[in-house]
């Protein structure tokens, strides 16, 4: 997802960066979403029209920055802060959209991905670009807003997690000042969701101290 310095200058005169996910643009933000977390996601919202209609619907539009190439939403990262996260829907939306029988094993697979912010901390949800846009610095241009995001906040930190399949990801995370905290081993959850570690990443929030 990365390049160069000079290379992502030109990439954002040609990209815009935006706060909060535009008007009719949430099923287009849902199948970025599932393209990538959707190894992730299908054990839980399965299948997949059902999955990126149930996370189009929960979308917490003001949650989300996006990259935007000739109108077209190309990448999106999703945060959490302030107890509400890019993607929505409780207990009660799963069982409503899934049925009882069928809602309540999702609730707790869904309940294994849960990330909680502690104070003065915003969590990222992930990073989505759309696969013929990559290698173009949106990744990087996405978590430069999201450091603006949280400075704006007050935050004194961002966390992500990132699993152990996901090395561009992590590289990307790293060459961002993103450090590596504990990482909690998951290997019962290798077969269903495809990840057998979570690592945890944090970096400080520029002028924090200051706020």
């Amino acid at each position: 997802m990365g390049s160069t310095g000079g290379h992502e200058d030109a990439t954002s005169r040609e990209l815009t960066v935006v706060r909060g996910v535009p008007d009719g643009a949430r099923a287009r933000v849902a199948e970025l979403y599932w393209e990538a977390f959707g190894r992730k996601l299908g054990a839980a919202l399965n299948p997949p029209e059902q999955g990126r209609a149930f996370i189009a619907a929960h979308l917490h539009r003001d949650r989300g920055i996006v990259a935007l190439a000739g109108g077209q939403v190309v990448g999106v990262a999703g945060y959490q802060w302030d107890g509400r996260g890019l993607t929505g829907g409780g207990v009660k939306d799963v069982l409503s959209d899934y049925g009882t029988l069928r809602g309540l094993p999702r609730v707790a697979l869904l309940a294994l991905l849960e990330r909680t912010p502690k104070d003065g901390e915003l969590v990222m949800d992930g990073i989505a670009v759309d696969s013929t846009h990559r290698g173009r610095g949106i990744g990087s241009l996405l978590l430069r807003e999201i450091a603006a995001v949280a400075a704006d906040a007050g935050c004194r930190r961002i966390r992500l997690d990132v699993i152990d399949t996901n090395d561009r990801a992590r590289a990307l995370y790293v060459r961002h000042g993103f450090v590596a905290g504990p990482t909690e081993q998951t290997p019962y959850l290798r077969t269903l969701l495809g990840f057998g570690a979570v690592t945890a990443m944090y970096r400080g929030v520029q002028g924090a101290e200051e706020r």
